[in-house]
């Protein structure tokens, strides 16, 4: 046959599988409203898993037989997305989360982690404009639970750097924890190397600081073999330590904010590897609230251990228009290769797609887990 024959024919049919899936999706929305007037869950997986059998039956090549289960999955994806939009649009939830309140004027009781001088505490007097008493942990868990005993009203820790990624701990103290973002702050920064005054670097044999500020540094680092690198609660902690001993066959990666509150020297100024090298702290309070304001939503969740489970559940942003800004997978406490997935997203909660894609995520994924909504400031 002539191509342009063929090409004639493969556009009948086309239109003629246009026609079809238009009245399929006319019959599945009223299979949904139907579910719905009746309290019934949209997503039925049983059902759905028998239909994809059902129709791969229908075939005998192995390769058909795939890609059969390919389309009609795709096509009853697309059909549940849009039965979801059937629900009741004036029914949000927020689950559980209450808007807060616009933050009052005046000291505030921060949880800090590390000691003074560090970018936390940057970020911390950046976000609340200095009006903070700050409390310092060196632990990361020693500011959630400061936030859980009521020791103070909110917490600030870093959550990723734009050289080494994102700081894991962060995210599996948020899944244990009944904390809430409510507010995010960046911060330029400028690795520096401190020590004694007068210090011989060919004469220095360790190097403290965070294993984030050591793999910020890795390049310069590595011009001196003779310094080993010993990983330490904080860069901030790390340079209290060089000021307390007075060695000066030690020294310290952390900020020159730091060096000047504990009195010592800069040796040597930007040694982080990427000019551009920044932190992202987010600010949590003990409360279940979000920023009515925010830009920003976070969320986790679990899905089944099997094919394609979570390219369904990331179909939902994209079938929303959802941007999504950062995805994290992290293990699941005793399942053995198997993980909860971490993600951030532009969006309000209150938006109509934001709304749209949780009520699909939330009747599709295994567990749910949402941190809040927030804005930068």
């Amino acid at each position: 046959m002539d191509l342009k024959v063929i090409r004639e024919e493969i556009d009948k049919i086309d239109n003629e599988m246009v026609r079809l899936f238009q009245e399929r999706m006319k019959r599945t929305l009223e299979v949904a409203a139907f579910k719905i007037e009746n309290g019934k869950a949209v997503y039925d997986k049983e059902r759905e898993d028998a239909k994809l059998d059902a129709v791969a039956d229908l075939v005998a090549d192995p390769f058909t037989k795939q890609a059969v289960r390919e389309l009609f999955f795709q096509i009853m994806t697309i059909s549940r997305k849009k039965q979801y939009t059937l629900v009741d649009d004036q029914t949000v939830d927020c689950g559980g989360f209450v808007p807060m309140e616009e933050m009052a004027a005046g000291m505030k009781k921060v949880a800090c982690f590390g000691e003074r001088g560090s970018y936390t505490e940057e970020a911390m007097d950046t976000y609340f404009s200095n009006q903070v008493e700050a409390v310092y942990k060196s632990t990361f868990q020693g500011v959630i639970e400061a936030l859980e005993n009521g020791e103070v009203e909110y917490g600030v820790l870093p959550i990723e750097n734009s050289s080494t990624g994102s700081i894991s701990d962060i995210y599996d103290l948020l899944v244990k924890s009944n904390t809430a973002i409510i507010g995010e702050q960046e911060v330029k920064v400028d690795q520096a190397l401190i020590g004694m005054a007068g210090t011989d670097l060919s004469k220095v044999t360790k190097v403290y600081s965070h294993e984030q500020g050591i793999l910020q540094c890795k390049t310069f680092l590595s011009r001196y073999p003779n310094m080993k690198c010993i990983t330490f609660d904080s860069t901030s902690a790390s340079v209290k330590k060089i000021a307390e001993e007075k060695d000066a066959t030690q020294v310290a990666i952390g900020s020159v904010r730091a060096a000047k509150v504990y009195g010592l020297e800069v040796l040597q100024e930007k040694i982080n590897g990427q000019s551009n090298n920044t932190t992202r702290f987010i600010v949590v309070t003990n409360k279940r609230v979000y920023n009515p304001k925010g830009k920003k939503v976070s969320l986790c969740f679990e899905v089944q251990h099997e094919s394609g489970s979570l390219y369904q559940i990331l179909s939902h942003f994209a079938y929303n228009h959802l941007n999504l800004t950062q995805i994290e997978s992290r293990p699941i406490e005793n399942k053995k290769w198997e993980y909860r997935f971490f993600v951030e997203f532009d969006g309000n909660i209150l938006d109509a797609g934001v709304q749209n894609a949780l009520r699909g995520i939330r009747q599709e994924a295994s567990a749910v887990y949402l941190f809040g909504c927030f804005a930068a400031k």
